[in-house]
């Protein structure tokens, strides 16, 4: 006798506990229902009806459904930004979902508390990926062969922050990295990747941003120069960060309250913090005699000199604003960081000074009102992160630096200024009609199924009506139901005589009768008048 696996849940109970049964349970129920000692209990229909309404129908928080005209916007910001991806000699890779735990730990400091962890499964610890930077270097550390290479990859990652789901903060989630990897001159690649990030937005129709840059070495030299010990300064770091989300007086309080930094070394600190500009900035910083007798400020500063001489080349200074309050959380940069962001990024002024108990505490209620989108593509450069996963002494140094676009949140963005109601949801050019009447009439099924394929093969896109006898308004109000913008009409006259009618759609009082095409000419007409439309619009 067989039994399902649904009947050993039922069996089991485990319908009712909202569980899965452990092994040995379905084993022994799998034994006493083949060897007769159980008999399966039938259930009564409000039993049943009770089993099959206990769960709730929804995507889980931080996360979301995509269809019709989002998809098409988000399928638009996709390509545009892979174009630019390629046209810098990107090639694409794509790695598992999940890595191994040991792999994702340790790489993200504070922010370690976000990811995902999995269940043992195959004896495997495992653990979603939080973004797409770890996992490259892990496989540039299994592939020592690979000594230079520019990567690109599309893919989603997880994270279990607090959802802001208006503003595209989410816990599942797309990112589109470009990385350059490799032993060049140094801050050529980062400038190219600053450039990158400036066509990318820029392509995708953000006009207003800024790229909010700083070096991770001279932020090390002021925490030094300032009596930050060696071993906060990460602490301290993440600390600063917030600047951009929260006034001084705050993140001061974090530091020496929270983090028992002394109040003289914090004051310290914001004296340096609270400085942004360009090259002015940058000569500024040259003329400090203390923070120039830090080794670690002085290579950054030099690094910073090099790498604005050829942002210059590239055209983008007007873009990029030298900030020292910039820290990136992130425990595995080394050098230049960066992040873009538009005047969306921040908080609602009036959100600022709030006090932090009115923010929703619990980590699954959306916090929207209270944040804004954040920055919208963010890198830098990592050069040590590679050589935590090479077993090769020889392939152990691989210097990286890369750009992380974030999709929601540009989505967020583009959606909130876009007409959506002219986005179509699909591409149909064409829409296949039949009219006639009278007791002879078939309404042209098979003959509207042939012209459909005639379009086909030729890479038009069509549809029709699924009716073997459709009206002629059912027809014209599917056709301007999905946005068709020409009509190929079969009439029962016409079509004896080889003939199709070709009329363009959506002219309203200025629609025509269109005009009588022979059957052999009418994907070349069709290809003609499709490309005017195109031209027009």
């Amino acid at each position: 006798m067989k039994i399902s696996y649904r009947q050993v849940i039922s069996l089991t109970g485990a319908v009712r506990l909202n569980t899965c049964p452990s092994q040995p349970l379905v084993a022994t129920v799998f034994k006493q229902y083949s060897t007769g000692a159980v008999v399966r209990p039938k259930m009564a229909r409000k039993e049943r009806k009770e089993i099959t309404q206990q769960f709730t129908l929804k995507t889980p928080k931080g996360t979301k459904d995509w269809a019709d005209r989002d998809m098409v916007l988000r399928s638009r910001i996709f390509d545009t930004i892979t174009s630019v991806f390629k046209r810098h000699g990107g090639v694409t890779i794509d790695t598992p979902v999940f890595e191994l735990r040991e792999i994702l730990a340790g790489k993200y400091g504070e922010d370690s508390k976000l990811i995902y962890d999995l269940q043992d499964q195959g004896g495997e610890l495992c653990s979603l990926r939080y973004d797409l930077t770890v996992p490259f270097a892990r496989f540039l550390a299994m592939n020592p062969t690979i000594q230079q290479i520019k990567r690109y990859h599309l893919a989603k990652v997880y994270r279990r922050d607090q959802p802001a789901m208006t503003k595209g903060r989410m816990r599942e989630f797309y990112q589109c990295d470009f990385d350059i990897a490799g032993q060049y001159e140094s801050m050529i690649p980062d400038s190219e990747v600053l450039c990158i990030a400036a066509e990318g937005l820029t392509a995708l129709g953000i006009e207003e941003f800024v790229i909010k840059l700083n070096h991770r070495k001279i932020l090390d030299g002021i925490f030094a120069v300032c009596g930050v010990p060696f071993g906060d300064v990460r602490k301290i770091s993440s600390a600063v960060d917030k600047l951009d989300k929260m006034p001084w007086e705050d993140v001061k309080k974090e530091m020496t309250e929270e983090k028992n930094l002394p109040v003289e070394a914090a004051d310290k600190i914001g004296e340096y913090v609270k400085l942004k500009g360009g090259t002015d900035l940058l000569q500024l910083l040259k003329q400090d005699d203390e923070l120039m007798s830090n080794e670690s400020a002085a290579a950054g500063i030099r690094d910073m000199e090099v790498l604005f001489s050829y942002i210059a080349a590239f055209g983008i200074e007007d873009k990029i604003s030298f900030d020292l309050s910039l820290a990136r959380g992130l425990d595995y940069y080394t050098g230049i960081i960066y992040e873009c962001v538009t005047s969306a990024s921040a908080p609602p002024s009036e959100k600022l000074t709030k006090d932090k108990s009115q923010k929703p505490a619990d980590m699954d209620d959306d916090i929207s009102e209270y944040v804004g989108v954040g920055s919208i593509a963010a890198g830098g450069r990592y050069d040590e992160l590679v050589g935590m996963f090479s077993q090769s002494k020889k392939s152990s140094v691989m210097p990286c630096v890369g750009i992380s676009f974030g999709v929601e949140r540009i989505f967020s963005i583009i959606k909130a200024k876009e007409d959506m109601s002219k986005i179509r949801a699909n591409e149909t050019e064409v829409y296949v009609m039949a009219f006639g009447g009278g007791k002879e009439w078939t309404g042209f099924l098979p003959e509207r199924l042939k012209i459909s394929k005639q379009l086909w093969e030729a890479g038009i896109s069509a549809e029709f009506l699924y009716k073997s006898k459709p009206k002629p308004r059912q027809q014209f109000d599917a056709a301007d139901k999905i946005g068709a913008p020409v009509a190929v009409i079969l009439g029962q006259e016409e079509y004896e005589q080889g003939k199709v009618k070709v009329k363009e759609l959506g002219l309203g009082e200025n629609a025509d009768e269109g005009k009588d095409v022979e059957i052999e000419r009418l994907v070349d007409h069709v290809r003609r008048l499709l490309l005017t439309l195109n031209q027009r619009s």
